[in-house]
């Protein structure tokens, strides 16, 4: 099966958020104090990797393939960069808001995906992936709250 360059181009930018993502919670998971923290951005870290080879797997099926080094967009990088330097400061709220910031980036780009004309089976997956993203999205910022309100 063809695939047009439009869903291809889609593909490949939710496939660079979900690394980006991977990357900000694997490094979020090994230098965060706070064992609650540690074990949820671990989690988040794995769903992303899942995600990542749901949408690999999609791109091949429709004769696409992502190439294995990570093309990373300034703006969503640098919010998962700054992260790092929210970690040093050992400040949860500020922790906290770095990740949603990143998460934010994931949300657009799946609520644009959305808006495209996807086939079947990867319409399904963009679906649930959206749903799995806006989740995490709303944890982090629910878990923000109660950090700046304590």
């Amino acid at each position: 099966m063809e695939i047009n360059k439009e869903v291809k181009s889609t593909v490949h930018h939710l496939i660079e958020r979900c690394k980006d993502g991977a990357k900000g919670y694997k490094t979020a998971s090994e230098d965060i104090q706070d064992k609650d923290l540690k074990d949820l951005f671990k989690k988040y870290a794995v769903q992303r990797d899942s995600m990542i080879t749901e949408l690999q797997d999609q791109l091949f099926k429709m004769g696409g393939s992502d190439d294995e080094s990570s093309s990373i967009e300034g703006t969503a990088h640098r919010a998962w960069i700054d992260l790092k330097s929210a970690l040093t400061s050992r400040d949860r709220v500020r922790v906290l808001e770095e990740c949603e910031r990143g998460e934010d980036y994931a949300v657009k780009a799946y609520e644009e995906a959305l808006q495209k004309s996807l086939p079947g089976e990867l319409k399904s997956i963009v679906e649930q992936q959206y749903d799995d993203v806006k989740s995490a999205h709303d944890h982090i910022r629910t878990l923000r709250d109660s950090a700046k309100e304590n």
